[in-house]
């Protein structure tokens, strides 16, 4: 079997490349390193073809996909703020670059192709857990940008009939996670801030909850999906539970302090991953005591992060509260 992970020097890229590599497929790794580190793949540097590809761009890369099984596409550009800075830079990465990929998948007639799509399409769902018939509400450039690369994605599954899946991702945590200079995912700042003795910053009060989903989850239900004969569906991926962030912090172990409750977050992520379950027969395994247990073993890898303080964050999301308040 040969398997194309685009995206695969990332977070969640490089443990799927692990599974598929345990697998035993042949595998190529497409990525332009944006947000991606070829030190997650370092390991297998002798048993991958790693290609520095612009995917919003058509180029040399598209050659890679002739006689490929399986498509992974997970390259992206994530994060809320960048995404409405600079909407255009997202646009390029998030939709140009599905579109081109899946213009190379439906020319090489590969045989099952899977999308990294976000929970975050689902904005402030009116329902918990929040089920794939939800309304889609992105709320910010980075959501939309992922919502119209889905909607690609399943428009050429019906109309060319390529045989592919949309898998919406939760609060995915675990080794490897970004430790890029933006600030993001909850994860990355606390544990530097850990590292660093400094108070973890939680939003608000803490009380709101998030389905933390723990990376190797992912990537058994991403290969769940490749194996199965389904097409032009969605899928949920989450914990199947939902955690408070004082409960995170509470795990991690250490100081807190507040900020303030920002705009266009929902109170609660929670996933109803009812259809995956019933439909393929996965369910998550790593609970967020041994997930956080995990990531905590391997906390030297954020050693270098950017440490947020309180006012630090109050500066980099300032266009978040200009742009996503409702407040006149």
């Amino acid at each position: 079997m040969k398997s194309i992970v685009t995206g695969g020097a990332g977070f969640i890229g490089s443990h799927l490349v692990d599974a598929l590599i345990e697998l035993g497929h042949e595998v190529t790794v497409l990525d332009n390193f944006s947000t991606g580190r070829p030190e997650n793949l370092q390991h297998l540097s002798d048993k991958i073809n790693l290609i520095n590809s612009d995917l919003a761009v058509p180029g040399e890369w598209v050659k890679h996909f002739q006689n490929t099984d399986w498509v992974f596409h997970l390259a992206a550009l994530a994060d809320i703020v960048p995404s409405i800075q600079k909407p255009e830079a997202y646009f390029r990465a998030n939709v140009d670059g599905t579109f081109n990929v899946l213009q190379a998948a439906n020319a090489a007639g590969i045989k099952r192709f899977i999308y990294a799509a976000s929970s975050s399409c689902y904005g402030i769902p009116d329902q918990y857990p929040t089920p794939e018939t939800s309304e889609m509400l992105p709320q910010y450039p980075y959501a939309l940008t992922k919502r119209l690369g889905e909607e690609l994605v399943l428009h050429w599954a019906q109309v060319y009939k390529l045989p592919a899946v949309s898998c919406r991702f939760f609060n995915v945590y675990g080794t490897r996670s970004r430790t890029s200079g933006t600030y993001g995912a909850v994860f990355g700042v606390f544990l530097a801030q850990k590292l660093a003795n400094k108070p973890m910053t939680i939003v608000g009060d803490g009380t709101q909850s998030r389905d933390f989903t723990y990376v190797t989850d992912i990537a058994k239900a991403l290969i769940s999906v490749a194996k199965s004969n389904k097409s032009n569906t969605v899928y949920n991926i989450g914990s199947g539970q939902t955690v408070s962030i004082n409960r995170l912090v509470e795990i991690l172990g250490g100081e807190k302090i507040h900020i303030p409750k920002r705009p266009g977050e929902p109170d609660c992520t929670f996933a109803d991953i009812t259809r995956i379950k019933k439909d393929l027969n996965w369910e998550p395994k790593v609970s967020i005591e041994s997930g956080v247990a995990k990531v905590i073993e391997n906390i030297d890898y954020w050693r270098n992060a950017p440490v947020w303080t309180p006012d630090a964050i109050a500066t980099a999301t300032q266009d978040w509260f200009k742009y996503l308040s409702t407040e006149k």
